[in-house]
């Protein structure tokens, strides 16, 4: 008999079923033995217990256990035959609604045997699609394994083992992720035969390891969460595959750490120039103890002979830019070159005037007026003129422009630069790792990188996303931010609400402030470029036009805000007519700004005091908060109106009261990943495997990814190469070796 390992194809544990097989490979895409041992439960429902079960939803595939109250033989004339048929009527009672099931069968005997199968009083596991007939809830095209009933014919005609299946089970039932063509337990009897005649099943950890921390075997792991006898077991076995992922993954990144660090770079310590103490000394205010402390690690950072690699994370607000900026100065006194890559042209303008103007004349080398020692802000995007493109190149080129800001237009192959000793990337999840990598790599010798984001993450999705980064975090607002108010306008309850609204910005107007309001759509149905719509769970509700720049600008300046300057931003206006709105609006020229997300960062307009976000249910909770720090930046108090027609109780809704209820970004990314998948917030432009969790969540399970880093740096410490864990090597270069060819197809 031919050996079943791990690698054999899935066809020599699933029997006679070809269809059953094809469901698993073609539907799960399942191809080998290993793909199957490794597809674990989503669930388990105790065999003992009947189903708790909420409202059900029409339409939906669901799985219960119940116990049968009535259980009948019918017959009836088959329409399409003309021939006496039969079929068995059946109702089950759960902890919730009581179904019924019909079972069309052929034959009188077959009835009778289903019938005797599934007896009044019996329980079992019953999966079907949840409709309403005559008022009463069913469950069509119904499934079922009975426990401790009869056989019944299978689809090949021999006796099921579906029972035999059930009687096995000692409390709990597991429930798999399936497709419509299979059931849970045709999954599970094919993962327990496999499971007595696999051989060959590798343990990455040693004994030795299994005994420090404290795991099952993996024979046992596996048997115990497909088969467990109670949830101890299951337990343990997802606490082994859990922590195995966990310090797999921060077994890479610290190996990418170790190796960032034997990196040579060029220590940037100051001496040429004195631009970063002028430029303190000329400070109008006093730097908050966070952007000093944090200041201080980056210049110690920036004195050592490897790269830094550092992430700057913190509250809208806080002063990361100020933070870059001093780091930037410190590289510019040393002689070198700094770039700040910005995700749009709004950002990258926004960055280049608000740079400069903290500089001032510092920032006029070359020309009449500019200081001593001044340098030179070059600014570089994709829509400049030819000539005016072809002056910032050779000023990066030349080394006369000692800080460049641009956008993707720096990754190009032809821009070249002096001597870049830094590089700050702004709003690091909308950059992928292989972009960063590009512009790392027109340094003659590696640069020290700095990441910011605005967007707060969570302690272990930092560990795991930015993992391969040193964390700075600010929390501390400046002097001067004042607080920011935030309510739900609920137009679904109270649509008279939308009049008081607009009411609302003519008062601020008429106070001499300015106003944001901000739209999902540019026109019609047409998105910002690169924005995507929040999740899509109130897909059912009745569709109804969303909200759009172009129209609502128009409708404000004619009806309700008549009178008022109103003004439109969006990402398909021309590069200069965006420069030239957010210049008048930035010195106060125009009231209202109806914009799209454009706005969402690096936008600094201390007059705006109030922001409008229209359906801002189709935003996601950090989208949300990052749009509302526009406004209360000049000392004043800000407001922000959710405006909305989402139903009490939807998520959607629920998402609103949750960025009403805190301004806390922290605390709202935590929300903003319990709601959403993990994949979509971690982004998978940062590295696909690090937004593949199978078995991990980062923030259930935060102690195991805490305990897998320090377990993976006390490993490397001990034995670098992993040579006394041959198996976990062999793992950590497999995700090496995929990260590495993902970046060679990407770049």
């Amino acid at each position: 008999m031919v050996a079943i390992t791990p690698d054999t194809p899935i066809a020599a544990v699933f029997g006679k079923s070809v269809k059953k097989r094809k469901a698993v490979e073609e539907g799960l895409g399942l191809a080998t033995v290993g793909d199957l041992l490794w597809y674990f439960p989503r669930r388990y429902v105790r065999t003992s217990e009947l189903s708790e079960v909420a409202t059900p939803v029409e339409g939906e595939l669901l799985s219960v256990v119940g116990e049968i109250t009535s259980s009948e033989v019918k017959q009836f004339v088959n329409r399409r035959t003309q021939r006496m048929s039969h079929r068995l009527e059946v109702r089950v009672r759960t902890q919730g609604p009581e179904f019924t099931m019909t079972f069309f069968l052929p034959y009188k005997g077959m009835a009778e045997a289903e019938q005797r199968r599934m007896a009044v009083g019996s329980r079992g596991m019953f999966t079907g699609k949840v409709q309403v007939f005559n008022r009463s809830w069913q469950l069509a095209q119904p499934h079922s394994v009975v426990f401790g009933g009869g056989e019944a014919p299978d689809e090949d005609g021999a006796g099921s083992s579906d029972e035999a299946l059930a009687a096995s089970l000692k409390g709990l039932m597991p429930v798999y992720p399936l497709t419509a063509k299979l059931y849970s337990w045709d999954l599970q009897k094919t993962i327990q035969f496999a499971l007595e005649v696999v051989t060959g099943v590798e343990d990455v950890f040693p004994e030795h390891l299994l005994a420090r921390y404290d795991l099952l075997d993996v024979m046992t792991a596996l048997r115990w969460i497909h088969g467990p006898d109670d949830h101890s077991q299951v337990t343990r076995a997802q606490q082994r595959f859990r922590f195995t992922e966990a310090l797999v993954l921060q077994l890479v990144l610290a190996r990418r750490r170790a190796a960032l660090r034997a990196q040579g770079a060029q220590a940037r310590t100051g001496g040429v120039r004195e631009l970063l103490a002028t430029f303190d000394a000329r400070l109008p205010f006093e730097l908050t103890a966070g952007q000093r402390e944090v200041g201080k690690v980056i210049e110690a950072d920036l004195a050592q002979p490897h790269p830094m690699n550092r992430l700057l994370q913190g509250e809208v607000g806080s002063g990361k830019t100020l933070v870059a900026l001093r780091a930037m100065l410190r590289v510019v006194d040393s002689g070198g070159q700094a770039v700040l890559l910005a995700p749009t042209e709004v950002l990258a303008q926004q960055h280049h005037r608000s740079i400069t103007a903290m500089l001032g004349d510092l920032a006029a080398g070359g020309m009449l007026g500019g200081a001593e020692d001044a340098t030179r802000v070059t600014l570089l995007t994709g829509s400049m003129g030819k000539a005016q493109r072809q002056a910032a190149m050779l000023d990066i080129a030349t080394g006369d422009a000692g800080i460049v800001v641009g956008t993707h237009a720096l990754l190009e192959g032809n821009v070249t630069f002096f001597d870049l000793g830094l590089v700050v990337v702004d709003e690091q999840h909308r950059f992928g790792v292989e972009q960063r990598a590009a512009l790392t790599d027109k340094a003659a010798t590696p640069p020290h990188v700095l990441v910011m984001t605005a967007t707060p993450i969570p302690r272990t999705v930092a560990m795991t996303v930015f993992g391969d980064l040193e964390t700075s975090v600010l929390r501390e607002l400046p002097a001067g931010r004042a607080p920011i108010s935030s309510h739900v306008a609920p137009l679904s309850e109270q649509p008279h609400w939308e009049q008081r609204v607009w009411q609302r910005v003519a008062e601020e107007v008429a106070k001499g402030h300015q106003v944001y309001v901000v739209c999902p759509r540019i026109a019609g149905d047409e998105l910002e470029a690169g924005e995507s719509d929040a999740p899509r769970e109130d897909d059912r509700a009745p569709r109804r036009p969303l909200a759009a720049v172009e129209e609502v600008a128009a409708m404000l300046a004619q009806g309700p805000l008549s009178g008022v300057s109103v003004e439109a931003l969006h990402g398909r206006l021309a590069p200069d007519a965006k420069e030239q709105v957010m210049r008048r609006f930035a010195a106060g020229e125009v009231d209202v700004l109806v914009s799209t997300t454009v706005i969402e960062v690096g936008v600094d307009v201390a007059n705006a005091t109030m922001m409008v976000i229209l359906d801002a249910d189709r935003f996601g909770v950090s989208q949300l908060h990052q749009l509302r720090g526009r406004v209360g930046r000049g000392g004043l108090p800000g407001l922000c109106l959710l405006v909305s027609h989402a139903e009490t109780g939807s998520e959607a809704r629920e998402r609103l009261e949750a960025v009403a209820a805190t301004t806390d970004g922290f605390e709202l990314s935590r929300v903003d990943l319990e709601q959403r998948r993990e994949g979509d917030v971690l982004g998978k432009n940062q590295s696909g495997f690090r937004s593949s969790l199978e078995n991990l969540r980062v923030l259930r399970d935060e102690k195991t990814i805490v305990a897998a880093r320090e377990a993976a740096d006390a490993l490397l410490d001990e034995d670098p190469d992993l040579t006394s864990a041959p198996g976990l090597a062999r793992l950590v270069a497999e995700i090496e070796d995929s990260s590495r060819s993902d970046y060679m197809e990407k770049a």
